[in-house]
């Protein structure tokens, strides 16, 4: 619960890196807390709203600049820009290349700075 805790005190955090557990620890609570927002949606009989109900459409509201953010922070650990996040615009084929981007391992601080060498 801290990694989830941890992003959402940096929600519009776009600089530094996100750890591959950190990414995925928020994206699985998320989901988790989004699923039971839902059920109680239909519980509630709010479940006629869109894709999910109305407290399921306020919380994904709530946390989109924070999984924006930690997306991007996550991209940066990857060695990649923050811009990748806009591939994402791409139906379906966006989505698989962000997915295997964000499931990469992280690079060390130096090979994420390090320039490529011209005398190859």
């Amino acid at each position: 619960m801290d990694y989830y805790k941890d992003a959402i005190k940096k929600y519009i955090v776009f600089e530094g890196r996100a750890s591959r557990k950190e990414f995925w620890m928020f994206v699985l609570i998320s989901l988790i807390i989004t699923i039971l927002l839902s059920i109680i949606d239909s519980i509630i009989g709010t479940s006629g709203m869109g894709s999910g109900g109305l407290l399921a459409n306020l919380y994904t509201l709530a946390v989109f600049l924070p999984s924006l953010a930690i997306g991007v922070r996550r991209l940066h650990d990857t060695g990649r820009s923050g811009w990748w996040m806009l591939i994402g615009l791409i139906p379906f084929i966006g989505t698989i290349v962000l997915i295997v981007f964000w499931a990469q391992g992280g690079k060390s601080t130096s090979d994420a700075t390090a320039q490529p060498s011209i005398n190859a």
